[in-house]
């Protein structure tokens, strides 16, 4: 079992960035899949970005303004937000997947307003 720990949300002005961290319990080495997704109220939860092998692939809504990464020796996945906008608004999750399970952290809440 792997647990994981969002951080970075917060309050940001339009225009603004956050950067999210997903901080694993053991090592992501062996993580085949990587994700963000997104949950905003009255909507369904929707994919933002995911990392498999070297490929990265976006939300249309978030291309060229979200980067997602990955630093082994941390544990750690990112995702970068640039250029916020008030519909980026939302709960966060990272997902992570390996030959073993399929684990998701509890969310992190990001709220562009100004």
């Amino acid at each position: 079992q792997v647990q994981l720990v969002e951080s970075g949300g917060g309050l940001v002005q339009p225009g603004g960035s956050l950067r999210l961290s997903c901080s694993a319990s053991r090592t992501i080495f062996f993580m085949n899949f990587m994700a963000w997704y997104r949950q905003a109220p009255g909507k369904e939860r929707e994919l933002v970005a995911s990392l498999r092998a070297y490929s990265t692939n976006y939300a249309e809504s978030v291309k060229g303004r979200f980067t997602i990464s990955k630093d082994n020796a941390k544990n750690t996945v990112y995702l970068q937000m640039n250029s916020l906008k008030p519909e980026d608004t939302a709960v966060y999750y990272c997902n992570l997947q390996d030959r073993w399970g399929d684990y998701w952290g509890q969310g992190t809440q990001v709220t562009v307003s100004s």
